[in-house]
């Protein structure tokens, strides 16, 4: 079953089960698929579904951020349940000794020397790590590798 097709079989059932903050939440998500889709004019697979749901993760990380500064903690607890759910349609997350040997296959593959050749190694590795860890992380250790 495709990704899409999950999301919408959780709408109905969210709707059926009565539950409001899953279905809003899903809606959104929703919306942002089609956005995507009327903008670019294209199908949407998986992949390029798991970029929205990890920027719509990222943007209620960052919301979080800014609640708990202001002291509105239960604006922050609302944004934490949103995350909860969209991340129900996350790929599951690797392991750091997974990481390390993607990188490490990723920077032996493109033949990286040094700093500018970073871009090749993460044009490399994010289609096989995409939604699968913190790409901030997978930087710095792409990083290492290469100038160690």
């Amino acid at each position: 079953m495709s990704l899409k097709q999950k999301i919408t079989d959780d709408m109905k059932a969210a709707m059926r089960a009565g539950e409001i903050k899953k279905r809003d939440t899903i809606r959104l998500l929703q919306a942002a698929i089609k956005q995507k889709e009327v903008d670019e004019r294209i199908e949407m697979d998986d992949t390029v579904i798991i970029a929205i749901i990890e920027k719509m993760i990222k943007q209620r990380k960052d919301s979080i951020a800014h609640y708990e500064a202001a002291k509105r903690h239960d604006l922050a607890t609302a944004e934490q349940e949103e995350i909860d759910i969209l991340s129900d349609y996350m790929p599951a997350a690797l392991a750091d000794d997974e990481i390390d040997a993607l990188v490490t296959e990723a920077v032996n593959e493109t033949g990286a020397k040094n700093m500018q050749d970073m871009s090749k190694v993460m044009a490399v590795l994010k289609p096989r790590i995409a939604g699968r860890t913190d790409m901030a992380r997978v930087s710095a250790l792409v990083k290492a590798k290469i100038s160690g």
